[in-house]
């Protein structure tokens, strides 16, 4: 094994150098004297790219380009150009991982304004906003959508750390609170569970759930974040619940529990593909993060004998639509490679290849808000713009790569060890 010198940053990313084999017989002085005035160099090499591939984003810019107004709120084209909290949920936390605050607030500040009524730290957020048959453009439905509602309290209380602004923390308090008051029900023989929104998912002992609202990490997020509230309780149960939902090894769109028993939904489809997504972007040492894999095999035997995922299948496994849009695959990718299932990972990263629309700069020959928000979430994580630890911590390129500081240069010795090129956080 020759000498390697090993330098790491304060962001988490290392350096490896590997001594050549007639380096190896120099004095180490001379070679260490030689790396020691070269350090200034090798550390603004590495941290000039990582800020760059933090910060610049060119799907982030297109999908505002196309689904963002000039009042940030998020537009869905395909449905009467409505806006749901889904889809301001989901753009905040884009918002935060590109570090665009500006887009940031406005996406709260529209969302605040326009869905709780004025303040979110008082009322959930309404779930459609749209244009209504009066010709105005209002809300359409006040139910709240709770996905929804955990994606902006999480999102919320990360930004106050990432931006080191309390007024995020304070709300994104105030909104889990409130979400634990109406949204979360302790379901007797089982325990505490989200109910998909506070009206229409419980009719005396049975309850309607939805495991594609149950990202495992934001649950456990929420639960370090404030261990008073259900967070905690509510993780260690979604496990069970993917499996539950999930027949022949493929998720299904909603689950029914009554008297003691569950029972899924006849098909799992648009709902049901995020359900793959949140448990690839599970870091490996979370806990229950095996047994969701597990509950998920359907797909992943699916896809060795057939290229493109299937768009809607029946609870028996029977496939009902075996050509799903583009996001789907997208979605898939962070599935795939947490399962080490390299070749299948790029048979779906060829399709997206093969579908990105350069004049839009967002995948689809008509570019549909779904499949880019999708597109987001898997590809921001397979560039590593964004992660969760074990802890469901949110690691953000560009804080690691701004909090970074130049670290001293290499002590006047040798550390032995393998070689990588890898960049790890």
């Amino acid at each position: 094994m020759l000498p390697v010198l090993t330098f790491t940053f304060s962001a988490g990313c290392r350096i490896y150098l590997q001594l050549s084999p007639i380096a190896a017989h120099l004095e180490s002085q001379l070679v260490f004297m030689s790396v020691r005035r070269a350090w200034p160099l090798f550390v603004a090499l590495a941290l000039t790219g990582a800020s760059h591939a933090a910060t610049d984003w060119p799907l982030w810019k297109s999908y505002l380009d196309s689904f963002a107004d000039s009042q940030i709120r998020v537009i869905d084209h395909d449905a009467g150009d409505r806006t749901t909290s889904e889809g301001q949920a989901y753009a905040m936390f884009f918002a935060l991982v590109a570090d665009d605050r500006a887009h940031f607030n406005g996406l709260l500040r529209w969302t605040e304004v326009n869905l709780a009524a004025g303040d979110l730290s008082a009322h959930l957020p309404a779930w459609l906003w749209g244009h209504a048959k009066s010709g105005e453009w209002t809300v359409l439905d006040h139910n709240s959508a709770a996905d929804a509602d955990v994606w902006i309290a999480y999102t919320l209380l990360q930004a106050g750390e990432a931006w080191g602004d309390p007024r995020y923390t304070a709300l994104g308090t105030a909104l889990a609170d409130r979400i634990a008051e109406k949204e979360v029900v302790q379901i007797p023989g089982f325990g505490f569970v989200l109910l998909p929104g506070p009206n229409g998912f419980r009719a005396s002992n049975s309850y309607r759930l939805n495991a594609s609202y149950l990202p495992l990490q934001l649950f456990i997020g929420l639960s370090h974040e404030l261990p008073s509230g259900p967070w905690g309780e509510i993780a260690k149960r979604i496990p069970d619940l993917v499996n539950a939902s999930s027949p022949r090894g493929f998720a299904s769109d909603w689950l029914e529990y009554k008297v003691g028993s569950f029972t899924p939904s006849t098909v799992g489809s648009y709902d049901a593909i995020r359900v793959y997504l949140w448990a690839g972007l599970l870091d490996p040492a979370t806990p229950g993060r095996l047994a969701i894999m597990k509950a998920l095999s359907g797909m992943t035997h699916y896809l060795h004998a057939n290229s493109i995922p299937p768009a809607t299948v029946k609870s028996d496994g029977t496939i009902e639509d075996p050509k799903a849009p583009v996001g789907f695959s997208a979605a898939l990718l962070p599935f795939l490679a947490a399962l080490g299932e390299k070749e299948l990972e790029e048979t779906q990263t060829s399709r997206l290849r093969a579908e990105f629309n350069a004049k839009s700069g967002l995948y689809g020959k008509q570019p549909r808000y779904y499949d880019q928000n999708l597109a987001l979430f898997a590809l921001g994580w397979k560039e590593h713009r964004f992660w969760f630890d074990s802890r469901a911590d949110l690691k953000l390129a560009w804080k690691m790569a701004a909090s970074a500081s130049l670290p001293p240069p290499p002590p006047d010795h040798q550390s032995h060890g393998e070689t990588t090129d890898k960049c790890v956080g």
